[in-house]
């Protein structure tokens, strides 16, 4: 008898695990769909690189599809779409809280009351 994981590293096997991902399945789904616990797909995605790599495929398919998404949405001004855009391709200048550092030279020290001399 072969082992359980033999069917998913089968091109067929390969071709379901890719569309499952690509269609935005967990990983929690996926396994489901598969028959087995999520811990046993997370070793077998560490095991066999078929598995992995499948799995992985669907999954950057459908991000990039999302993220294309989002652009057009962006160019075409939902500005919700931009919002989330800059923010996340540009935090350095698009973030809702920046982060500013000062520097003094020489070094600032600054005494509480305790250090006061009488």
């Amino acid at each position: 008898m072969r082992a359980k994981y033999e069917r998913w590293k089968t091109k067929e096997g390969r071709i379901l695990l890719e569309g499952w991902a690509r269609d935005g399945l967990t990983d929690e789904q996926i396994a489901k769909n598969m028959g087995i616990n999520v811990s046993t797909l997370y070793r077998w995605k560490d095991a066999h690189r078929e598995i992995c790599e499948a799995l992985k495929k669907g999954k950057d398919v459908a991000d990039f599809e999302v993220e294309n998404a989002l652009f057009r949405e962006a160019l075409r001004g939902n500005t919700t779409a931009q919002i989330f855009w800059l923010k996340n391709r540009r935090p350095d200048r698009w973030r809702d809280k920046q982060e500013i550092g000062v520097r003094t030279d020489p070094p600032v020290v600054i005494r509480g009351y305790d250090d006061i001399a009488d």
